[in-house]
């Protein structure tokens, strides 16, 4: 993995992410109780719970973002691919190509909507005009918003609407060629009609991607994902396909948490 991440072929390959016994601290707080999940291949995963329950956490450790923050601590593994990504040898550069993030609010940078997007190619020793230009449009098109901004590309991206920043944010993400997307609440600041179109891009990234989503909006989890995990007080109360999870939940925590009464 030092440097490229590499498919592992078998009788788990489906597994494409596996978490065991992980436990994380911020310093003497711990946040994460001793997770066991996994995720297969070109599924979307959402991740349910009330503010402060970890799931935000656990999406970080899913590429080390939580490594920037001072005095974290862990125990477990975490396996992508078969391999585990904490291991001394990891190249966290490489990783994060691998394992791209969308975060809550759009931050686009300030700069014009093609070399945002032509960021991330570049950063990883892409540098002919011809090749970025086919990464960009690509990139733009997959995302939906090529036809809307493709005489504007050197526009800076901030003014653009919310709705549109956050796509932009999603295709400089997909641009480095990941395999696996992190999204913390992607929509939560965008209005209802954004929410409505990001939510059918991303079911539409399943086909090439692998997309574990935080949410708030149990109808946003209901709608979009495959399997939802419900986390409460830094234990994984219950993981199961999304059908199940909200029409014959397991655990009574669960019931009562997608009813309100939690």
């Amino acid at each position: 993995m030092n440097n490229e991440m590499s498919t592992e072929d078998n009788e788990d390959k489906k597994k494409q992410i596996v978490i065991e016994k992980l436990n994380f601290y911020y310093e003497s707080l711990q946040v994460l109780k001793n997770i066991d999940l996994s995720v297969e291949r070109n599924t979307i995963v959402s991740f349910v719970g009330p503010s402060g329950c970890g799931k935000s956490t656990c999406l970080r450790t899913m590429n080390r973002m939580n490594d920037l923050i001072h005095g974290n601590k862990m125990s477990g593994k975490i396996l992508i691919e078969g391999q585990d990504i904490y291991a001394p040898e990891v190249d966290v550069t490489v990783l994060r190509k691998y394992v791209g993030m969308v975060f809550q609010k759009p931050n686009p940078f300030n700069m014009s909507i093609y070399d945002n997007v032509a960021y991330g190619p570049r950063v990883h020793g892409i540098k002919k005009k011809k090749d970025l230009n086919i990464i960009v449009e690509n990139s733009l098109k997959l995302v939906g918003i090529w036809e809307n901004v493709k005489d504007r590309l050197k526009t800076c991206a901030l003014r653009l609407s919310g709705g549109q920043q956050q796509r932009i944010c999603i295709a400089r993400t997909i641009a480095v060629s990941p395999k696996i997307l992190l999204m913390d609440e992607p929509t939560s600041a965008l209005d209802p009609n954004s929410t409505l179109k990001i939510e059918n891009f991303i079911t539409e990234l399943k086909k090439k991607y692998t997309v574990i989503i935080v949410t708030h909006n149990m109808h946003q989890a209901s709608r979009i994902s495959d399997k939802t995990a419900f986390f409460l007080s830094g234990e994984l109360i219950e993981y199961n396909d999304t059908f199940s999870f909200f029409n014959h939940p397991k655990n009574k925590k669960t019931d009562e948490y997608i009813t309100g009464r939690l």
